[in-house]
């Protein structure tokens, strides 16, 4: 699927500027092969004509607002108005992509050991234009483990131009930490004092492309263009060590990607175990 030769592709550079902004543009990486893959596969899940049990859905909101968004329905029927689809991991398609080699290096330059996925998300925005998404970051108590996990990889399905639901970052923010505890949606106090609106950057994107996203960058998304859907594959790698902390459910067991055999530290996966 990868459009790109993984031994010979530059990560260190792309990861420099990672760790000093808390993001980077990778290019384009998945191939055409790959893209038409994913987006059939992206709607038939949406449509029920495939499904795997444990599979998340949440349906957008019709007024355009983040905030309305239902909460807890889960699966409504056939629709392509589904707003998230997660644990994409359960897909073959998808697991392929996320476990591609040029994706295990770059999370094995930041992470070390063995490396679980916390989540495998799909984040769509219909024909409708879909919803807005307001500053955030992705960490804290909401997550409910053990220690921040700091990796994500985002892989646009569709191109999302500038007024068209592309991400928007505030550059260097990662290195403040989490503006609350909870973590989530940034206080509107701390978005007017931090001037984000002044200090934004946007990052249009065409189909194909990928990014590396902090968790902890304060990072958005407007509304896409009616008639134009965005589709994108956001993938958050963390170490084996992490453990969930949640009290009102069973802890969540995060599943294994990439992990060292043993006996070695040669960084092999255990696809080749």
């Amino acid at each position: 699927m990868l459009s790109v030769n993984p031994l010979h592709f530059d990560v260190d550079t792309a990861l420099a500027h990672y760790a000093g902004h808390g993001y980077a543009r990778l290019g384009v990486l998945l191939s055409e092969e790959g893209l038409a893959a994913l987006r059939e596969r992206a709607d038939a899940l949406m449509l029920g004509q495939v499904s795997y049990p444990g599979l998340f859905f949440q349906l957008d909101a019709s007024t355009g607002r983040y905030e309305d968004a239902p909460l807890g329905l889960g699966w409504q029927g056939p629709s392509l108005d589904y707003r998230k689809l997660e644990k994409l991991e359960l897909d073959p398609l998808f697991r392929a992509w996320l476990e591609n080699p040029l994706f295990e290096r770059i999370a094995r330059a930041r992470i070390p050991g063995d490396i679980v996925l916390y989540r495998s998300i799909l984040f769509h925005k219909g024909q409708a234009g879909g919803s807005n998404l307001p500053w955030h970051q992705d960490g804290g108590k909401l997550w409910g483990i053990t220690q921040e996990p700091e990796l994500q990889i985002w892989t646009a399905l569709d191109d999302a131009p500038e007024d068209g639901g592309c991400l928007e970052v505030v550059p260097g923010t990662h290195h403040q930490g989490l503006v609350t505890a909870l973590g989530g949606v940034i206080p509107p106090d701390q978005v007017a004092a931090r001037q984000a609106e002044a200090h934004r950057v946007l990052l249009p994107v065409r189909a194909g492309e990928v990014l590396l996203v902090h968790n902890h960058i304060w990072h958005r998304s407007g509304r896409g263009r009616p008639g134009q859907r965005r589709r994108a594959f956001s993938v958050c790698y963390m170490s084996a060590s992490t453990r969930c902390v949640r009290k009102k459910k069973a802890p969540r067991v995060f599943p294994p990607v990439f992990r060292q055999a043993l006996g070695t530290n040669d960084g092999r996966s255990d696809k080749e175990d």
